[in-house]
C-alpha cells in the first residue's frame, strides 16, 4: 500500500500534511523565545529550513518510495516559498532571483547540517553547533543548545519507518 501511494507524482494530501507539520514545528514559540532564533523573516526561514532538512534527510535514508517522497516534499516546500515571496509583494521579475538565493541558502545549510550530523560524538555536536551558530545566529550566537535539540529530533526521526512518517504526526520532540 505504501509503495503504491507515491506512484506518479505522489499523494498531495500527504505532502501537504508533511509540509504543514514542518511549518507548525518551525513556528514553535519556544524556538524564538528560549533558543534565540530571530522572530523575523530570516529566522522563520532558518527554522523552517532546519526542520525540513532533518525530515528530508530521513526520507532520503529510507528505501523507496522514501526518496521520491523527499523530492515531492522539497518541491512543495519551494512552491510555498515562491508563493510566500509573491504574497509579500516581491515582483514577478525578482521572484526567480530570490528563489535562486533561497535554494542556494537551503542547499548550503543542508550540506552543513548533514555533514555535521554524519560525524559522531563530540566532534559532530561541535560541528553542528558551529553550523547552527553561523547560519541561524549569523555567527553571533552559541548554537550548542539548538544543536542538542536538533540531535534529539534527528534521533527521533532515525527510529521512524516510512509508514510512520506517512501516517504522522512526525514532530513529537518539542523544543524545550
Amino acid at each position: 500500500m505504501i509503495f503504491g501511494l507515491f506512484r506518479g507524482r505522489g499523494n498531495a494530501r500527504v505532502i501537504e500534511r508533511l509540509h504543514g507539520e514542518i511549518v507548525a514545528a518551525a513556528r514553535d514559540p519556544v524556538l524564538f523565545t528560549d533558543y534565540g532564533i530571530a522572530d523575523d523573516l530570516d529566522g522563520r526561514f532558518e527554522s523552517i529550513a532546519l526542520h525540513a532538512i532533518l525530515l528530508l534527510r530521513r526520507l532520503k535514508q529510507l528505501p523507496p518510495p522514501g526518496p521520491e517522497v523527499a523530492q515531492d516534499l522539497a518541491d512543495a516546500l519551494f512552491r510555498h516559498f515562491d508563493l510566500g515571496l509573491r504574497e509579500m509583494g516581491v515582483s514577478d521579475i525578482a521572484v526567480p532571483r530570490r528563489m535562486r538565493d533561497l535554494a542556494e541558502a537551503f542547499l548550503g545549510r543542508a550540506n552543513a547540517y548533514n555533514a555535521a550530523l554524519d560525524e559522531t560524538g563530540a566532534a559532530g555536536q561541535a560541528a553542528l553547533a558551529a553550523a547552527l551558530s553561523r547560519n541561524v545566529f549569523g555567527g553571533a550566537g552559541d548554537g550548542a543548545r539548538l544543536a542538542a535539540f536538533v540531535s534529539g529530533l534527528e534521533a527521533e526521526f532515525a527510529q521512524m519507518p516510512l509508514a510512520e512518517i506517512l501516517a504522522g504526526p512526525i514532530f513529537r520532540v518539542k523544543a524545550a
